[in-house]
């Protein structure tokens, strides 16, 4: 098999950070080839000096065995390397067509935009694609699956030979992750090379030919993906074996019930829903796509109107219509988009642990204690292990697993003894991921109630003292800890509600 891409001996350096180590790196036609690593482990690096954002300090790329210098983006796209990354870069008011050939458009005479040719062409490519897409379609009407197929179509109208997509998955359900992996197997069919940046293990056992994992900005070790164990791969990234331990559960026979929900309901979307919630365990909540997770999550916080229920908190009826209500009950609410819901992102990390608690350090004048507050940001970091320069880092320059812990250093300072974890992992590499499993278990442990909604059905499994599964809005029935994979499909996919009496 041909050699489409070498990187050999790059290395890079940033002020205090010496981010890639002489790394080496190939590509060959016609193959998915996975560059995994935890977060910070260079890999985002790597694929910027290839698609020539950043210019290593040492080192050489052969493309086709020539060597190449790739002085831009633009330069990388000439010589056929495309990029997608995770955040899309789409201008969400211009049309399909308009995004793929933004600045390449066919002209009539006198300049004017020949909006036929445009579209024949965008039409063309997805056609080659065999994706029916509109191309005269805003782009703001698109979901992210659709949206992933206009990047690729645009990278593929530079005639890109090489493509790089960093998290692809990250906001795909099912379905659209099947059709984003039927594209890439027929664009591997034509002979384009792929590096595929991920942090699923079952994805990369689906769809790559090789691994590459990074660790600390160095090259680890590639391997065969069909060949190497899961367990093997997650070694070489966080230098040390996992163990994938078994949930211990409790004894909560005496433990006092610290969140009742009765009969909550918000239209189709969460249908007359009844739990309880007792001190110091963990309920997760399972189902596939559209089950109500979340719904249910954002009514019991006061983010979204209920239609009817009641929300008992250690014993008292609480009216509960706000966030705020919500907060002064003692909820907190970790949700799947931490950095649009949960952090403030272009502040510090001692002002994001900070923001539910602002009123306790502040005078009557509104001046905020800055000593004082520094000194209980020092000590959540110190707490949670938070991997941060200093209280006062911008937040959204840390990693997704110590973001992720800031927000809970947020709700614990508040007080928070309930807790709602809503994807609590979601884009966390897996040593971050155990990490924060660890976490939820210790505060478990000390007495906080928690609830965790997880896509991943091992993550459900390997946290969760009780579970339940919801679909279609409906609560299908509850779960030991322990239970088995098939068992939580077989109320995921089943219509008839349940009550929790019946399945305890």
């Amino acid at each position: 098999m041909s050699e489409l891409v070498r990187m050999e001996g790059i290395d890079m350096r940033f002020p205090g950070v010496h981010a890639l180590k002489a790394v080496n790196f190939d590509l060959r036609k016609a193959e998915v080839h996975a560059l995994m690593g935890e977060n910070g482990a260079g890999k985002s690096t790597l694929m910027k000096v290839l698609s020539g954002v950043y210019q290593p300090g040492a080192g050489r790329i052969l493309i086709d065995g020539t060597e190449v210098t790739v002085p831009g983006p633009r330069a990388a796209q000439d010589l056929g390397i495309g990029i997608i990354h995770q955040e899309l870069a789409l201008m969400k008011d211009l049309t399909v067509a308009q995004n793929i050939f933004i600045g390449r458009e066919p002209r009539k005479s006198f300049g004017r935009l020949d909006e036929a040719r445009l579209n024949a062409a965008a039409a063309a490519l997805f056609a080659s694609m065999n994706v029916t897409m509109d191309p005269r379609a805003p782009v703001e009407g698109l979901t992210i699956a659709r949206q992933q197929m206009v990047e690729i179509a645009k990278a593929l109208s530079h005639r890109s030979r090489v493509l790089v997509m960093d998290e692809p998955t990250a906001a795909l359900n099912d379905a659209e992750i099947a059709e984003l992996f039927r594209i890439i197997r027929q664009l591997r069919s034509e002979g384009v090379g792929i590096v595929y940046i991920s942090h699923k293990m079952d994805e990369i056992k689906r769809i790559a030919d090789r691994v590459t994992v990074m660790r600390d900005g160095a090259w680890v070790g590639t391997v065969e993906a069909a060949d190497t164990p899961i367990a093997r791969i997650i070694a070489m990234m966080v230098g040390r074996e996992l163990t994938d331990e078994t949930v211990q559960i409790p004894d909560l026979s005496v433990a006092e019930t610290a969140l009742e929900v009765r009969h909550l309901g918000r239209g189709r979307a969460v249908r007359d829903v009844s739990f309880s919630l007792k001190k110091g365990e963990i309920l997760g909540f399972a189902g596939l796509m559209g089950a109500g997770r979340t719904e249910l999550a954002r009514l019991i916080f006061g983010a979204d109107p209920r239609d009817g229920g009641e929300i008992i908190v250690h014993g008292q009826h609480r009216q509960i219509s706000s966030p705020e209500q919500a907060v002064r009950a003692g909820i907190g609410y970790l949700s799947e988009d931490r950095k649009q819901f949960g952090l403030a992102l272009g502040m510090d990390v001692r002002a994001n642990i900070a923001l539910a608690s602002l009123p306790r350090y502040s005078d009557m004048l509104g001046r905020i204690d800055e000593g004082k507050l520094g000194e209980i940001a020092r000590d959540y970091i110190a707490r949670l292990a938070i991997r941060t320069p200093s209280d006062a880092q911008e937040v959204r320059l840390l990693s997704g697993g110590n973001q992720q812990k800031v927000v809970i250093a947020k709700w614990l300072l508040r007080d928070c003894d309930i807790l709602i974890f809503d994807e609590p992992t979601r884009g966390i590499d897996v040593g971050a991921k155990a990490e924060i499993h660890r976490l939820l278990e210790s505060l478990a442990a000390d007495g906080k109630a928690i609830i965790v909604i997880s896509s991943e059905l091992p993550e459900v499994l390997r946290l969760s003292h009780r579970i339940a599964v919801m679909c279609e809005g409906r609560l299908t029935g509850f779960l030991p800890g322990g239970a088995s994979q098939e068992e939580i499909m077989a109320l995921a996919t089943k219509r008839d509600s349940m009550g929790e009496g019946e399945a305890a």
